[in-house]
């Protein structure tokens, strides 16, 4: 159990919307405030066991309640230490930086394993759908909810986000061989192209693929995956590459 999720069960939190930030920050010394803020969407200064967390007042509520459990993360983690003001949204990150780690413990908070893999599990083929009802529950952006989806190894496969100038960054399921590595650039095959660069609208469901068209990686072509793209920032699509085949989880 990580420390994120030992808090919540000493809180005795049982469902999602019982996860309220603000009471859980009250509760390990830290004081919520909403002002405006320019360069950042948060920031956190503590002393002697208090604290205040500063949160940007004119993002969106779920932006928000990130930026808090995030804040929470470096006062679990990192007090003491002076770090520039970067929370920023979830997303894979460098394994060693203070921000992965205020990443992962703000994941756990808001989407605690012992509340969320059970929801999780129920879901028969993942899209962009069941994810956003996953979201609805905890109150979570698309895009958090899916890295967190596959991070927990719900579903063999990748979370890839891009932009006009490439591959943004990309997270992949633990059950996935690391040789299989997504492509710098999208092929324009997939239908993430044209979402990216044509104007197409968001894909309304997954479709199958030729693997090539992701990974650029001898003998791809003999595999199909299922892709589904949506556009989440106006130059920013996040695409799901679900891995049905199980011979693509072999690693020789």
């Amino acid at each position: 159990m990580t420390p994120a999720e030992a808090l919540l069960q000493e809180l005795g939190i049982t469902e999602p919307e019982e996860i309220e930030l603000e009471a859980i920050a009250y509760h390990v010394g830290a004081k919520v405030r909403f002002r405006a803020l320019c360069g950042c969407e948060a920031h956190i200064l503590g002393c002697d066991g208090q604290a205040i967390i500063t949160v940007k007042q004119d993002s969106s509520a779920r932006r928000k309640r990130f930026s808090i459990a995030h804040e929470l993360g470096h006062w679990r983690f990192h007090r003491g230490k002076t770090l520039v003001c970067r929370v920023d949204e979830y997303r894979p990150r460098d394994a060693q930086s203070p921000e992965k780690v205020a990443d992962g413990y703000a994941a756990d908070l808001l989407m605690p394993r012992y509340l969320f893999a059970p929801r999780a599990a129920a879901i028969d083929r993942v899209s962009f759908k069941s994810i956003g009802r996953l979201g609805e529950a905890f109150k979570t952006s698309l895009t958090a909810t899916a890295i967190r989806l596959f991070d927990l190894d719900q579903f063999p496969g990748f979370v890839i986000s891009h932009t006009p100038r490439g591959r943004k960054w990309f997270t992949r399921a633990p059950s996935v061989p690391r040789h299989w590595f997504p492509r710098e650039d999208l092929d324009a095959k997939s239908s993430a192209f044209g979402i990216q660069f044509g104007g197409r609208p968001d894909d309304g469901a997954p479709r199958k693929i030729g693997a090539d068209a992701w990974f650029d990686r001898q003998g791809a072509a003999r595999f199909m995956v299922r892709e589904q793209t949506v556009r989440v920032a106006r130059d920013e699509t996040v695409s799901l590459v679900v891995l049905d085949d199980k011979e693509m989880l072999d690693d020789p």
